[in-house]
């Protein structure tokens, strides 16, 4: 995959860009809990700033249902403006044509248009829409890897009517993920965790032709414990997808690779009442529920780290928003730093778990694609990547 980025541009100066980008950060209290996604944007908006080129910068946060205040970008436009050390205006009606006078008027050279999700045209990749979002400049970056795997106005829609690059960060999503999947070093091991488990089991049966091991944790782990035939009381398990796991299973009997699930895990009774203990995975009461992986399974998870040569892990091994199962996720993470391994951590969920700046040091490539991660694993491309120009 060979497709033109910003630094391929040149004549800048005096030009407009319009930069999607993944601004889908995390909130409380109405300001930017973990700004990972606005950071790593930084980059490419101020390659292009740097060069005398004016930006307009399109996200989405959330999944809003129509304009809804609590999914405001407002946050993420004062992140930006202490970041940047420029101010950023924040056009709200961007889906009017005044938003396009507005765009000309603003002489901070840095526009941020309210939630794009904000109208319905956005989600429909709506012609008209895309149009009226190409009016606002003279080509079109998209760096946005965490949201390239929708057909959407701002990722694909646009690009009929603008020259079309990658952005730094897109591009850079593209090479270490590519070298992970299609060059790694081996062993090769992959941890999955976290729910999302349709989407999650097609890519591990893709996986398993590529990886040495495969380890799960979190609810993708469940549905597989329960394709086994295991009880596991409360727990949360897609049992529409029990069927699928099965047939994981079958193929990772008749290939190389390992597909490796918890031994123990931790549990908790009485709606959460009761105290956390350790169980094993086949032994699970009927009143209890899996919020982690367990202390063997932590141990095994560990060792398979020591001696791997790359690693990928997509989601949290548990329920680590509660104090009590952080356990699992801490303990991969921390081994992951530890490793000699080339290294890929992402997901949104997992994302939140790296409130560490040494963790973030330690990691060969912090990915900012949550479900596009998951796509690209198994596609190999994109969506909103394949309609850039190539070199």
């Amino acid at each position: 995959m060979n497709k033109k980025t910003v630094s391929d541009l040149t004549s800048l100066r005096g030009r407009t860009a319009f930069v999607t980008c993944d601004f889908n950060i995390s909130l409380k209290n109405g300001k930017a809990v973990n700004n990972t996604r606005i950071v790593k944007a930084l980059p490419t908006i101020n390659y292009l700033l740097s060069r005398g080129c004016r930006v307009v910068l399109a996200s989405h946060l959330g999944r809003p249902q129509g304009v809804d205040p609590q999914y405001s970008l407002k946050p993420v436009a004062a992140a930006l403006t202490s970041l940047i050390k420029k101010p950023v205006r924040l056009i709200n009606n961007f889906w009017d044509k005044s938003a396009l006078r507005e765009i000309d008027e603003n002489r901070s050279g840095i526009t941020l248009l309210e939630n794009i999700r904000f109208f319905p045209g956005e989600r429909e990749n709506d012609q008209d829409f895309s149009r009226h979002l190409s009016q606002m400049a003279d080509f079109f970056v998209n760096d946005a890897f965490g949201a390239s795997h929708r057909v959407y106005a701002s990722t694909v829609g646009i690009t009929n009517y603008l020259p079309s690059v990658a952005g730094l960060l897109l591009d850079l999503e593209i090479r270490m993920l590519s070298k992970a999947l299609n060059n790694p070093e081996k062993p090769f091991v992959i941890f999955i965790g976290g729910a999302k488990t349709p989407e999650k089991i097609s890519v591990i049966e893709k996986l398993l032709d590529k990886a040495d091991t495969i380890a799960l944790g979190g609810a993708i782990a469940n549905t597989f414990l329960a394709a086994w035939g295991f009880g596991l009381g409360q727990s949360m398990v897609d049992y529409e997808m029990v069927e699928m796991a099965r047939v994981v299973f079958w193929k990772a009997t008749r290939i190389h690779s390992a597909l490796v699930l918890p031994v123990d895990v931790m549990i908790q009774a009485n709606g959460g009442k009761a105290l956390p203990r350790v169980s094993d995975y086949d032994k699970v009461p009927n009143g209890s529920a899996i919020y982690d992986i367990g202390p063997a399974t932590v141990n095994i998870y560990c060792k398979l780290l020591k001696g791997a040569g790359t690693v990928i892990w997509n989601g949290p091994m548990g329920f680590y928003e509660n104090k009590h199962y952080k356990k699992g996720t801490d303990s991969i993470l921390k081994e992951i730093t530890r490793a000699r391994a080339f290294s890929i951590v992402g997901g949104g969920d997992t994302l939140s778990c790296l409130d560490k700046k040494d963790y973030f040091d330690k990691i060969s490539h912090v990915s900012t694609g949550g479900s596009a991660m998951l796509e690209f694993m198994k596609e190999g491309t994109l969506p909103g990547i394949e309609v850039l120009l190539d070199k």
